[in-house]
């Protein structure tokens, strides 16, 4: 039986996606304002191809990938610069972020039968002295415990422990939880390795390319699905 549902923050409660567009664009003008007589179509590809690497890698540092950047094509790395545009890329995203419209509502309906754990990646935020988690006090005390990963010395997901650490302070197993999240590796490979059911949360609001995964993960297109969804509504019955 469920008693506990855990949750990804970015792009599952609130949606950061047209501030990550608009960050990657400033980062990308930033970067290449540096790189005088470089094709502009060259270096788009080393950077999407970098930035994948990274993420891959669970690094989010975009002053990381300016490095980077600026390194392969042969310029000084300033680390004033790098450090500055690290800093405008996540004020940016934060700008632009902001609940799912029925994410409020899901979670208040859910906080009487389930508890609820909050497992969510630093993603290098913590130049800015608070995850943007922190902008939705509304949000937040829905949860019993949140656990942000990459800080105070917790691996960042998909490594299981950040879900092992939430569920440890929920006090409930692994087959007594689902995970909610958006993304294919980061989330449900994350929580399965932690032993956990999880939840693709797909949502209809973003325009995205999701990842062709071959696999049994149910997958929902709003919050909202959650209330009838059979593995919740089994265990509130």
């Amino acid at each position: 039986m469920v008693r506990a549902v855990l949750f990804d923050f970015g792009q599952t409660l609130v949606d950061s996606a047209h501030g990550f567009r608009t960050a990657e664009k400033q980062l990308q003008s930033r970067i290449l304002s540096r790189l005088v007589n470089v094709d502009s179509d060259e270096f788009l590809t080393f950077y999407r191809q970098r930035r994948a690497e990274r993420q891959h890698a669970s690094d989010f540092s975009r002053k990381n990938l300016a490095v980077d950047l600026l390194q392969h094509f042969g310029r000084a790395v300033d680390p004033a610069d790098v450090e500055s545009w690290e800093d405008e890329y996540w004020q940016t995203v934060r700008g632009h972020t902001r609940e799912f419209p029925e994410a409020r509502g899901v979670l208040r309906k859910l906080h009487p039968s389930f508890r609820l754990g909050l497992v969510t990646n630093t993603q290098g935020q913590g130049r800015l002295g608070s995850h943007r988690l922190r902008d939705f006090p509304a949000l937040m005390e829905r949860f019993q415990v949140v656990v942000v990963a990459g800080e105070a010395g917790v691996p960042e997901k998909p490594d299981p422990s950040p879900f092992l650490t939430c569920l440890r302070q929920l006090e409930c197993s692994s087959a007594e939880a689902v995970y909610v999240g958006d993304d294919w590796r980061i989330d449900m490979c994350g929580a399965q390795a932690a032993g956990m059911p999880a939840i693709w949360l797909q949502h209809q609001a973003t325009h995205r390319r999701w990842p062709d995964a071959a696999s049994d993960v149910p997958i929902i297109r709003s919050l909202d699905e959650l209330l009838g969804f059979p593995l919740l509504s089994e265990s509130e019955s």
